[in-house]
């Protein structure tokens, strides 16, 4: 028998920005098609996905972890105002289809330019004894879920004339973050290992990186082209002995005593290398931005 816990609720709020329309996003969100490329966290697929985003429709999706494991999960759409608001409950499954508990999810989408804020409001209810374990990752779970989308979604535009585009909101004040961004030896404990770093326009840096499990690595070589303290650094980025050269913009925007940043890389069409595709620079600035410089201020904060 499940025995239910004696804090039987919890929340979770997250705000993400998402390089799309609204309108995509929000046909991401809606065509089961879609919904089974992008949801569920890094390494999960979801081989079955009943997903009729209509009021009163029921939800059913199998998530299949790496290691073959099938999470079901199960619910119901409450409310769905096309292309502004999402409401809908979502339930993980124990063996015998019992739930686990009950997330009501509250999703906006408010068109930003030719791109789409997330406002995420979860309520967490009828939590068993054997569903905790599962909520410690939740927040972990729906950035991963998001990233996947914003990935799924630029790689739908084509090809590598897009730009990369990451937008995160960091815990962390403008000057603590710009810091993180340019300071040699902040910039080591989540981005690369530079023997040296100015932000001075002219200045040029270099350093080895690559793919490990292909065992290949190549010298970058990077050159400042513009600063504005506190603000926006941008720098041309391009590989020794190879043909290509791009650009890599950090922009900071205060929002109270937390900090938006946008990085967008550019240029991405000059590289003719595979290794260069634009798929890998979404995947690994997503990774850079979202998780490991996220991370490194969050731990420095706390």
């Amino acid at each position: 028998m499940q025995n239910v816990k004696e804090n039987n609720t919890r929340e979770m709020t997250l705000t993400r920005m998402v390089n799309a329309p609204r309108e995509l996003v929000w046909q991401a969100w809606t065509d089961p098609k879609h919904v089974a490329a992008w949801w569920g966290p890094r390494g999960f697929t979801n081989p079955l996905c009943q997903w009729d985003a209509k009021p009163g429709n029921t939800i059913l999706v199998h998530m299949q972890g790496p290691d073959g494991t099938v999470f079901p999960m199960d619910g119901n759409f409450i409310e769905l105002v096309k292309p502004e608001r999402m409401v809908f409950i979502a339930a993980a499954l124990d063996k015998n289809g019992k739930r686990l508990f009950e997330n009501r999810n509250t999703i906006t989408f408010t068109e930003e330019g030719n791109k789409t804020k997330l406002s995420m409001h979860v309520i967490v209810s009828k939590i068993m004894e054997e569903g905790a374990p599962y909520l410690d990752g939740m927040n972990a779970g729906w950035n991963q879920s998001i990233d996947k989308l914003d990935e799924y979604l630029q790689a739908k535009a084509g090809t590598n004339n897009s730009p990369v585009v990451v937008e995160r909101i960091f815990n962390a004040s403008a000057s603590n973050v710009w810091k993180a961004i340019t300071n040699k030896d902040d910039m080591k404990k989540w981005y690369f290992d530079l023997a040296e770093f100015k932000p001075e326009v002219g200045f040029e840096f270099r350093f080895e990186g690559g793919d490990k499990t292909k065992k290949q690595s190549f010298l970058h070589i990077c050159v400042i082209t513009e600063v504005e303290a506190g603000k926006k650094i941008t720098y041309s980025w391009r590989y020794d002995g190879y043909e290509g050269i791009s650009h890599v913009t950090f922009e900071l925007f205060p929002e109270g005593d937390k900090t938006r940043l946008r990085l967008t890389h550019i240029g991405l069409e000059s590289f003719k290398e595979e290794a260069f595709a634009r798929q890998n620079f979404a995947a690994g600035w997503t990774a850079i931005i979202g998780t490991q410089l996220k991370d490194y201020l969050e731990k420095k904060i706390n």
